[in-house]
């Protein structure tokens, strides 16, 4: 099967394999597309925290980005964890050069277990500059709070800091409602002509590592494949639902989502199905 598009994935590696790189190239290849990085930072931790974070120079990044994109072009680009403003700096100054229009944001800021994975001048530029040079941002509850700096506790919450986004910038924004305390998950997708919300009955598991990032990647592939943004943020929430829906049930803490839930394949491994 020839993949259906290409992404270039500029974020963290996971060790544990359930989030950063490591989940963005599960998602993106079980959608039937071809993944690229640029690794930003390596961590070490597993499904009860992170241990340690090693940074990659801004430099090493930028060679990552230009020189894979200088021979393999991408349809789309998501990008995940940026620590520093150093590393903010240098992904911007890159994206100028490759001039890559589908531009998916998570921006990644705490980790499940709740380690900080961003320094607080790193958030300022990446509030006041990177997010409008993407196409769209996916922030959750908590890192909408630090952009915004607003506390968000329902619905009306989060479309009045997703508006704050707009403001500085945003050109679309899809909001993740999961840390939200109900029954019912509402995602809200924003922009400045409409409004749209996403409502899925909540999944009862501790075992949401990576969805975060999960997410943005499934966006950034479906959008690269010819589907408009509102289209591709409800496709990809129902890829991460059920990706949740048969969790892995591994480690000792918040462990990983099913990646491959969108493949069938029988024991001997001889028929595929998406």
């Amino acid at each position: 099967m020839k993949p259906n598009s290409k992404i270039l994935v500029i974020a963290g590696s996971d060790s544990s394999g359930g989030a950063g790189i490591q989940a963005d190239i599960k998602t993106i290849t079980a959608l039937g597309s071809y993944a690229m990085t640029a690794i930003t930072a390596v961590t070490i931790q597993n499904t009860t925290g992170v241990k340690s974070i090693v940074p990659i120079s801004p430099k090493k990044i930028s060679d990552q980005i230009e020189f894979t994109s200088k021979d393999i072009n991408p349809d789309a680009i998501k990008i995940g964890m940026l620590h520093s403003t150093k590393v903010i700096k240098a992904v911007i100054r890159s994206l100028d050069v490759i001039k890559v229009k589908k531009i998916i944001l998570d921006p990644v800021m705490i980790a499940k277990g709740g380690a900080k994975l961003i320094d607080n001048r790193a958030v300022q530029l990446l509030k006041n500059e990177l997010i409008k040079k993407v196409s769209l941002i996916t922030p959750n509850i908590p890192e909408a709070e630090i952009l915004t700096k607003t506390k968000i506790e329902n619905k009306e919450d989060m479309i009045f800091a997703a508006s704050i986004l707009i403001e500085l910038g945003a050109k679309n924004v899809f909001m993740k409602g999961g840390h939200l305390d109900s029954k019912v998950v509402q995602d809200i997708f924003v922009n400045k002509e409409e409004i749209m919300i996403i409502k899925n009955k909540r999944i009862t598991t501790s075992n949401t590592h990576g969805t975060g990032c999960t997410l943005s990647s499934a966006i950034s592939t479906f959008f690269a494949c010819g589907k408009s943004l509102k289209k591709s943020c409800e496709l990809a929430t129902k890829y991460v639902n059920n990706s949740i829906r048969f969790n892995l049930n591994y480690g000792k803490g918040h462990g990983p989502i099913n990646h491959l839930s969108s493949i069938i394949i029988d024991r001997k491994f001889r028929q595929w199905k998406i």
